[in-house]
C-alpha cells in the first residue's frame, strides 16, 4: 500500500489564505482539494493553479458525487486539513451536510476516524482578516461564531485560531506519524 498522505482543502475564504498557501507549499505528500469558491478566491489573490500543480495534485469540485472521498476508505489519507474555511462550510459541516467536495471530504474523514484540522475564518466577535486589497476588520455574526464553537466539539476535529496555530498543529500531527 502506498504511503498515506495529507488531504488539504481550501474553501472560499480569503482569511490569511496567502499564509496558509505558503505553508501548504512547504509540505510533501499532500493532495489539494478546492471548493468552487476556493478556486475563485485563489484567482482573486493571483494564485496560478499551474504553479501549485507542480508541487502537488489539485482536485477541483466538478463532480456531483465527489469521487475522491473514497480515498479515505482505503487509508490513502492520514489527516484532513481545511484552511482557510468559510463560515458557510463550517455551518454545513456542523449540520452534517455533505453536498460539496469539501464537506464530503470532512464527513468521510470523520466516518473513517481520520483527524481533521480546521482553520475557520470566523473565530472572534471582532477580528482582522485579509481581503484582496489588504487587511480589513470584520465582525462575525453570532451564528457564525456558534458554528465554530460547535465544530470544536466534534470527534476527530481540531479547530485552530491562527496560521501559527495551524502550522504547529499540522507539524505535530505529521511528527506523530513518524
Amino acid at each position: 500500500m502506498p504511503k498515506s498522505r495529507l488531504a488539504w482543502a481550501i474553501t472560499g475564504s480569503g482569511h490569511y489564505i496567502e499564509e496558509c498557501l505558503d505553508f501548504l507549499l512547504t509540505l510533501d505528500e499532500v493532495d489539494l482539494y478546492l471548493s468552487q469558491a476556493g478556486e475563485e478566491v485563489l484567482k482573486m489573490y493571483g494564485v496560478n493553479l499551474d504553479d501549485v500543480r507542480k508541487k502537488m495534485p489539485v482536485y477541483r469540485d466538478k463532480a456531483a458525487s465527489a469521487p475522491p472521498v473514497g480515498h479515505f476508505y482505503k487509508g490513502h489519507y492520514h489527516t484532513f486539513v481545511m484552511a482557510p474555511t468559510t463560515s458557510n462550510t463550517v455551518a454545513k459541516c456542523v449540520l452534517g451536510i455533505a453536498d460539496s467536495l469539501v464537506t464530503n471530504l470532512y464527513s468521510q474523514a470523520g466516518k473513517c476516524k481520520v483527524p481533521s484540522i480546521v482553520y475557520p475564518c470566523d473565530i472572534a466577535p471582532e477580528m482582522e482578516t485579509t481581503a484582496p486589497g489588504g487587511k480589513v476588520m470584520v465582525y462575525p455574526r453570532k451564528i457564525d461564531l456558534e458554528g465554530t464553537a460547535k465544530l470544536r466539539t466534534f470527534e476527530y476535529t481540531s479547530v485552530v485560531e491562527s496560521v501559527d496555530e495551524l502550522i504547529v498543529k499540522v507539524k505535530e500531527r505529521l511528527q506523530s506519524l513518524t
